[in-house]
Order: C-alpha cells, then sequence, then structure tokens
C-alpha cells in the first residue's frame, strides 16, 4: 500500500450518514486533535500532498468526518480509510455546534466497527490536556473484542529545543504505558518533514494488525 495514492472519498456530517454510505467495508485508521494542533499539516505529510486536508489556521476548520481512501495496483482498489475527524478545543462555535462535533467524534471513536486506531495529534508545546484525555477515556470505552491502536503524534516539535523534545516525548511514554490500550508515542514535524517515515509504519501496523 503507498500512502501517495490518497485520494479524497466522502465528508460525512454526522454518523448515520457514514454507516449508511456505500463505502468498502475496510480498515480505518482516524485523525483526530485539538484544533490547530497539526492534525491536517500531519495527513497532507503521511500522504505527500500539499491540500488533501485542508489545513487551517482558524481554528475549528473541519466540522465533519472526512474520508480519504488508500489503495494499491493500477485499479486503485480500496485497502484502507484515513478519517479526518473535527478537531476539538478552543473553537469558537455555539453549543450546538459544539455538541453535535462531540456526538460526532465520540461516536466514532467509540462505536467505529472499522476503526483500528487513533492518531491523537498533540501540541509538543502543550503537551496533553484535558480535552486530549477526554478522548483516549472514550477510545478505552470500546468493546473489548474490537479495541483501537493509540499512536501519540507530538507535533511541531521544529518549534522546541532538544531538552522539551526529550521533555515532551517522555510525559508521551509515561501516559502511553498506564493505557490499557496499544499505545506509542513519537516526535513529529510536518513542517521539518521530521518522523514521516516513522508515522507510515504506524499507521500501516495499526490497520493491518
Amino acid at each position: 500500500m503507498r500512502f501517495d495514492t490518497a485520494h479524497f472519498v466522502a465528508s460525512m456530517p454526522d454518523l448515520a450518514s457514514l454507516e449508511g454510505a456505500p463505502l468498502p467495508q475496510v480498515p480505518e485508521v482516524a485523525f483526530v486533535g485539538r484544533s490547530n494542533a497539526g492534525k491536517s499539516s500531519a495527513i497532507n505529510a503521511l500522504t505527500n500532498r500539499t491540500r488533501l486536508a485542508y489545513a487551517s489556521k482558524l481554528p475549528g476548520r473541519t466540522q465533519t468526518l472526512n474520508l480519504f481512501a488508500l489503495g494499491s495496483g493500477p485499479d486503485r482498489v480500496t485497502l484502507a480509510h484515513l478519517v479526518d475527524l473535527p478537531g476539538y478545543g478552543f473553537a469558537k462555535v455555539d453549543a450546538a455546534t459544539r455538541r453535535r462535533w462531540n456526538d460526532l467524534i465520540g461516536g466514532y471513536l467509540i462505536g467505529r466497527a472499522q476503526l483500528r486506531g487513533v492518531v491523537l495529534v498533540i501540541d509538543s508545546r502543550r503537551g496533553l490536556l484535558p480535552a486530549d484525555e477526554e478522548l483516549i477515556g472514550l477510545l478505552c470505552r470500546r468493546d473489548p473484542e474490537r479495541t483501537a491502536a493509540l499512536h501519540l503524534l507530538l507535533s511541531k516539535v521544529d518549534q522546541i529545543n532538544t531538552v522539551q523534545r526529550r521533555a515532551a516525548l517522555a510525559a508521551a511514554e509515561g501516559r502511553a504505558r498506564t493505557l490499557p490500550l496499544d499505545a506509542t508515542p513519537q516526535l513529529f514535524s510536518a513542517r521539518g518533514r521530521e518522523g514521516i517515515e516513522e508515522l507510515r509504519a504506524r499507521v500501516a501496523q495499526m490497520l493491518f494488525r
């Protein structure tokens, strides 16, 4: 499977639309994180594309579930989906919109049968925040027979120094060890093109474990 085969498939406003869509029943890895943590940039770097996922400085840009297909061979047979989930955190949205986002993210993480793994994008300058921990808690509520792996992607490490990098990674490693999940951390910079191959290897592992 080549990540550069990724292409947009559909944008789903709610779980009912997703469950009812005529999509291939293939494994999925979801990308999620606080608004402006670098989620869209991570997807673009992973797939070696510039605007596959829309990267914006405006918080809350992504408000739907956006699916991208990964294929193989000349016929581009879909082998897996990457799913870009709405950002959460400090986006300035009304209460009704925020509830809809929370229901969408929570419902997907807890109940989506095709979900094999989650890449939680975390701004390395801030570390895990309460909203991130709530998301991890949702993932831990999945059916034990359908557990999904977790990858803590510490983004924007080009903006911190070596000592800060070590501290951020150590904190993420410590948290990963406490979780009842297959959880792994890594340092990453889309701008600096750092950690892309490690991310590709981990996403592939989660998809086809």
